[in-house]
């Protein structure tokens, strides 16, 4: 048997974190059962403590719904992996949607020896600067890279480095890729993922722009958590 075929049997379990999100998360789950073929073992929706019914709206889409008493993005996506039965792992942002080839496109990238990887984006709006962060998701930059571009990654992998810094408020994603890639190679798929836009809505894309940078350094120069998230709200107002 060769490399692609056993790439056809790989079990995938999607993670997806969520914090009050019941406009969104019905819509990626139903989006993720369409496109899905006989490799998608599990969506598992892990809610920080939703005031919304964000939990309840999962489960009748047809997500396993786990409950986290321990608000944290890096938490909840270590919960879900604790959970997660596949041998991959597929992290999914609530306001994210996959394209439709996304279980055959990370498949076809683990059977070329990439334990881990993303897709390029593209944001779901007409304002043409933000439009053009979708151009910087192909290049293969740390800057350029984010949740949102969904991640897909061994469980063996993501065992092996321990998974997410659950003490990290902010950038675990960064933290976690640095580790990762000075180990494995990191695939970008081409196809893209479609973004939404919402956190431009009522900011203005530079103001947005220049907080992105301003707390990636920041993190980057070794600030403290309550630094980085305190900069960050400031920041964007």
């Amino acid at each position: 048997m060769n490399k692609r075929d056993e790439s056809t049997k790989i079990r995938v379990s999607i993670i997806i974190p969520t914090l009050n999100e019941a406009q969104n998360v019905a819509k990626l789950i139903k989006h993720l059962l369409k496109y899905q073929d006989n490799s998608l073992t599990e969506i598992i929706v892990v809610d920080g403590g939703s005031t919304d019914n964000t939990p309840e709206i999962a489960q009748k889409a047809g997500a396993k719904v786990i409950i986290c008493t321990q608000c944290g993005r890096a938490h909840q996506m270590n919960k879900g992996s604790q959970a997660a039965t596949g041998d991959l792992l597929y992290f999914i942002h609530c306001d994210t949607l996959p394209p439709s080839s996304y279980l055959a496109d990370i498949k076809k990238a683990v059977a070329n020896n990439y334990a881990i990887g993303c897709f390029q984006a593209k944001f779901d709006t007409n304002r043409l600067l933000v439009k053009t962060n979708g151009f910087w998701s192909r290049l293969d930059f740390l800057f350029c890279r984010g949740g949102d571009q969904t991640l897909f990654v061994t469980k063996k992998l993501f065992n092996e480095l321990n998974g997410y810094k659950e003490e990290l408020l902010i950038m675990e994603e960064y933290d976690f890729l640095i580790r990762a890639r000075k180990k494995y190679p990191f695939k970008i798929i081409p196809t893209k993922v479609l973004v939404s836009a919402r956190k431009y809505h009522n900011r203005s894309y530079f103001k947005v722009q220049f907080a992105n940078v301003v707390v990636f350094n920041m993190f980057r120069f070794g600030a403290s958590q309550k630094k980085l998230v305190r900069t960050y709200k400031k920041l964007l107002g």
